[in-house]
């Protein structure tokens, strides 16, 4: 299951070399922005500096912010008639991040969307139907042209009308769906309800936010697929970076064109691999926006690989965000793990939402989850049980106290896009 057989099974010693060699390039390609040439300046470093890999310890890290900073255009190294495309960022406050592609950058980025695909099994003979925003979001038309390049049947259904897409996906003999796991969760939900048959599906690609395993088991239960984690930026082209292979055990990353380190995110030093720290990547290939080691934001680590099929380690899933991360009296919180347990309890739903607020000067965390329609109609004592239940689950969990509110199944807002599951109002307080 190989797109480019040569370049995903590359010998340590070439893979390393044509690294090197894409990152001088690089180097040489940021010294058309003027963020990097003073940047660069500042730290003495140009180009003929950077002799070995290890060397990029040696060059500044890039953040978010330097982007919001550089809009529009401050981080273009070609010129505008170079630039075929514009992406912007989703979900930021502030300015957004804007993303620029030359010709050779879509087809880049296409073809390791290719390569991902194909690592799963999907093939030209595969109904595609991407389900994400197709405006400024990349994932859209990352999956789009990646799956055009396979060959693959591509309806390009984007968001919203859940039953319409419901419909699409029956009538059409849909084999292959992209969406967030958060609509893949509603679309399940609405699908029982209205009794549709998906016995044409396949295989379900999901990103774009994090979301634990038992999300996956419990999609490929109710949609009957396989289900697959998918990781990437727009900073970094989009969706593409790295992908679970059929072992789902750690996504492989693309070390042909993406330089990754793991870092502790408050000192900046290296972690060793197995430990969780903030990814931090410097893409090899691109042309319009070329970047020196971004830190995501995106808490992972480094596997040691122990799979067969490609070459370099994988990362681990991404279990949430550095500068997303909850902290509540003095505990790190992600609302991945809040997620892994609810799931746990059948008698609750897979829809939440947490809330966070000070009171008499003390964080405190509410979680407000719907009960499971099936026991929706239970005694109050039932209720009273459950309630105890799932306030010990979470303690035992996050060693965190939280007060827990049961819902009406369908009260609590549904997501299309990435799900919004936290509300902090401590700042507003």
């Amino acid at each position: 299951m190989y797109w480019d057989k040569k370049m995903e099974t590359l010998k340590t010693a070439d893979l390393k070399e044509i690294q090197l060699k894409r990152l001088k390039k690089t180097l040489k390609q940021v010294q058309n922005v003027g963020f990097y040439q003073k940047k660069l300046a500042d730290a003495g470093i140009n180009p003929s500096s950077i002799k070995t890999l290890d060397d990029i310890t040696k060059i500044p890290f890039t953040k978010k912010q330097d982007l919001r900073d550089g809009y529009p255009f401050g981080f273009f190294a070609v010129p505008m008639k170079q630039i075929v495309r514009i992406h912007t960022t989703s979900g930021t406050t502030g300015k957004p991040t804007v993303v620029g592609y030359t010709r050779n950058d879509l087809d880049a980025w296409s073809d390791l969307i290719a390569r991902n695909m194909t690592m799963v099994g999907i093939t030209a003979d595969d109904i595609f139907q991407n389900m994400v925003n197709y405006g400024m979001f990349t994932g859209g038309l990352g999956f789009h042209y990646g799956a055009e390049k396979i060959g693959m049947t591509v309806i390009p259904s984007a968001t919203g009308n859940t039953k319409r897409q419901l419909e699409m996906m029956h009538d059409f003999g849909v084999t292959t769906i992209h969406c967030t796991p958060s609509y893949a969760m509603h679309l399940s939900e609405v699908a029982e309800e209205n009794h549709v048959s998906l016995g044409s599906l396949k295989t379900g690609l999901f990103g774009a936010e994090p979301w634990s395993e038992s999300t996956r088991k419990m999609l490929e239960n109710r949609l009957g697929i396989t289900a697959y984690d998918s990781y990437g930026l727009s900073e970094l082209f989009g969706p593409g970076v790295a992908f679970e292979c059929q072992e789902r055990d750690g996504l492989h990353i693309w070390h042909d064109c993406y330089l990754v380190e793991i870092i502790d995110p408050q000192t900046g030093e290296h972690v060793a691999d197995g430990e969780h720290g903030e990814l931090v990547v410097t893409p090899l290939v691109k042309e319009a926006m070329p970047l020196l080691r971004y830190r995501t934001g995106d808490v992972t680590m480094l596997m040691e690989d122990g799979c067969l099929c490609r070459r370099g380690k994988k990362i681990a899933r991404i279990t949430g965000r550095s500068d997303d991360m909850l902290v509540i009296r003095g505990i790190n919180v992600f609302p991945s793990q809040i997620e892994h347990v609810l799931l746990k309890i059948p008698e609750v739903g897979n829809q939440f939402m947490v809330y966070i607020d000070k009171i008499n000067h003390l964080d405190e965390m509410t979680v407000e989850v719907e009960i499971n329609r099936e026991y929706f109609s239970g005694e109050l004592a039932d209720l009273a049980n459950l309630q105890r239940k799932v306030v010990k689950e979470l303690r035992d969990a996050l060693e965190l106290r939280t007060t827990v509110k049961l819902v009406e199944p369908g009260s609590l807002p549904r997501f299309e896009g990435k799900a919004k599951r936290v509300i902090d109002r401590r700042e507003k307080e």
